[in-house]
């Protein structure tokens, strides 16, 4: 993969403040053509440095009213991937992380309420092969949530 620059940094930056910026405002904001920027756009698409492209809905906008975070215990840390798979198929759950520490995964999903989230932790959740506990975090509020720093310059 070749190495970003900062150019890439400033488009990055310029992305992850307003990813509805027209291009061509990106290319005339840092001195390129349009071409160049978008060029640039889709080799960090392909090398995974921008992993998608969409809009952020706001889950309470649209009646998921319970945000949880949920740690996984499973029989045996072999069984992630499996787990992970059936997980994928779960259109609540949106984070899916395999850690270290007292939970085999962490997940965070959205239910519309609290009987829908007994029903996608007891009815679901927990009928996966492998699963042998679940502990469920409620959140109350989101203070904040943003994409990661983009730095001027990347360490060497």
């Amino acid at each position: 993969m070749k190495k970003l620059n900062e150019l890439d940094l400033k488009i990055l930056r310029r992305l992850t403040t307003n990813a509805r910026v027209p291009l061509r405002d990106v290319a005339e904001g840092e001195n390129s053509s349009r071409s160049s920027v978008n060029q640039r756009l889709t080799r960090m698409i392909e090398n995974g440095v921008l992993t998608s492209l969409k809009y952020h809905v706001n889950p309470k906008k649209i009646g998921y009213n319970t945000c949880t975070y949920v740690g996984v215990r499973l029989e045996r840390g072999s069984l992630y991937k499996e787990v992970a798979e059936r997980m994928r198929e779960i259109p609540e759950i949106v984070e899916c992380h395999f850690t270290t520490g007292p939970y085999t995964m962490l997940i965070k999903l959205y239910a519309i309420d609290n009987n829908d989230l007994m029903r996608i932790l007891n009815g679901i959740i927990q009928s996966i092969p492998g699963v042998v506990a679940t502990e469920t975090l409620i959140s109350l509020d989101v203070s904040f949530e943003r994409s990661i720093h983009i730095p001027d310059h990347l360490p060497q």
